[in-house]
């Protein structure tokens, strides 16, 4: 038997490791994250902030992890600021202690998503940037991606 039939179980079961959440207060350098409300008292699990950064001779590439987040105007936003420092903002509406599906309310048992409500997520791309060249997309699946030239 293979190591992943030996983690799951004809029963159904299955153990899966959960990544913990870094507790980050201060954008003390070009790596950091720093995380409000939702974001930071979230848990383990799909959680709204994972971050990836990529680079290229030109521009920086982003793209951020926001289950259950809508882009409603007045709602969300991202802003990047000549230095490299990125800001989204929004409202998570999964998370719940209660879910009402068909008819139906479910009181939650067990929970992985960050609870619902406001958050802030900023980070620093490795450089600065012209905020005016940046191309954002939120797309369907909850991931915010951009593209975003470097300074010359």
């Amino acid at each position: 038997m293979s190591s992943f039939s030996s983690a799951w179980s004809l029963d159904g079961t299955c153990m899966m490791p959960l990544l913990s959440i870094p507790d980050v207060y201060e954008c003390s350098s070009k790596e950091s994250i720093i995380m409000a409300g939702t974001a930071r008292r979230g848990g383990t699990g799909p959680s709204v902030g994972a971050v990836d950064i990529g680079v290229s001779k030109f521009a920086y590439y982003f793209r951020v992890a926001l289950p259950g987040v809508k882009k409603d105007p007045g709602q969300f936003s991202c802003e990047i600021e000549p230095g490299g420092k990125v800001h989204v903002r929004g409202v998570t509406s999964t998370g719940g202690r209660t879910v009402s599906k068909h008819s139906r309310v479910f009181e939650m048992k067990f929970q992985q998503q960050c609870p619902p409500g406001p958050f802030t997520l900023s980070f620093c791309l490795p450089g600065p940037v012209d905020p005016r060249l940046f191309s954002p997309n939120f797309r369907s699946d909850g991931i915010l991606e951009g593209v975003v030239v470097k300074y010359k």
